[in-house]
């Protein structure tokens, strides 16, 4: 898959292809329905599907302060997006000036003239331009004097338990604040991770007998609620199975937020330094207080149980 960074790096000699914009954070159920149509009719009609996103996320533009929590890395978007078998990742710095594009010179600049679009794949709630006034009904009058067509692609819906919602971004991120890891990956399509470099802590951790890889998360990564988890530490492409810790260490009157991942039965790790992954399979516990260690060492060896149980039945991914 070829990566470009702006407008500028699209080669020269780029012919039509079949494009789709999106902020696509998280590259969940709908998003990849979205582009896997791309992919499909552009196949069809022998040509390169090519995905658009946006960095930084663009309300922290628009209303500076808002960013949302993020669901993916750029590198990881980047890669789920390749897996999808698009051809070629466009990602727009998104400024004050872009932003104040209107909806007509956004598909001049970006569809016609940067990327030659044939077809236009979205879905149905799709807006660009400046102050978002611009909607698939506008980009569809517009193929007409630009010549490409326009397809509309309806989101998945999440079953009852959801109350009937749109696989969304926004969706995703309330889940995993609430600590619903299971709820976020049936909208992403696999488990919700979080990434960062392993760095020194209190090593409270190694002390008591479960030697935990502290991760510096990066910034405005969506975390789940605070409390204990089963799912997977990824090290240098191994997944290994873990216990995962979110929260302040109430036991230890901790004050700073963690995200901590006991890798289980493994001995010796020296992981500080090192970017790693974690991928959150289940929600065994709140965070608790506890009155001795004991009690704590108690609780901390069923959690351990309980998640290699949970990962052992269950399917990393990579």
């Amino acid at each position: 898959m070829q990566r470009w960074r702006g407008l500028e790096d699209v080669p020269g000699d780029w012919g039509r292809s079949v494009v789709t914009i999106g902020s696509y954070d998280g590259v969940h159920r709908g998003h990849q329905l979205i582009m896997g149509r791309a992919v499909q009719r552009a196949r069809e009609l022998g040509l390169p599907a090519v995905v658009v996103t946006f960095d930084p996320h663009p309300s922290e533009v628009v209303r500076p302060g808002t960013h949302p929590p993020l669901l993916s890395a750029h590198h990881r978007r980047a890669e789920l997006v390749e897996a999808l078998g698009v051809d070629a990742l466009l990602i727009l710095p998104f400024t004050s000036e872009f932003s104040k594009l209107s909806p007509s010179e956004f598909i001049r600049s970006v569809l016609v003239e940067g990327l030659h679009a044939k077809l236009v794949v979205e879905g149905p709630n799709f807006r660009f331009g400046h102050k978002a006034a611009g909607d698939v009904e506008f980009l569809s009058a517009l193929g007409l004097k630009y010549d490409y067509d326009l397809e509309v692609v309806d989101l998945f819906v999440r079953g009852e338990a959801g109350g009937g919602e749109p696989f969304s971004s926004s969706l995703t991120r309330r889940l995993v604040a609430e600590g619903d890891v299971e709820g976020a990956a049936e909208v992403l399509g696999r488990p919700h991770r979080v990434e960062g470099v392993v760095v020194r802590g209190a090593q409270r951790g190694r002390e008591l007998g479960y030697p935990t890889a502290n991760v510096e998360t990066l910034p405005h990564t969506a975390i789940p609620a605070d409390g204990v988890y089963a799912g997977w530490l990824h090290v240098d492409g191994e997944a290994m199975p873990a216990a995962i810790s979110v929260g302040t260490n109430p036991t230890f009157d901790g004050t700073a937020r963690t995200v901590e991942a006991y890798a289980i039965d493994r001995v010796g790790l020296d992981l500080y330094g090192l970017h790693v992954a974690v991928d959150f399979l289940a929600y065994l516990r709140g965070m608790e207080k506890f009155d001795t260690i004991d009690a704590l060492l108690e609780r901390m060896a069923d959690d351990v149980k309980r998640s290699r149980e949970l990962v052992e039945a269950a399917e990393p991914t990579a």
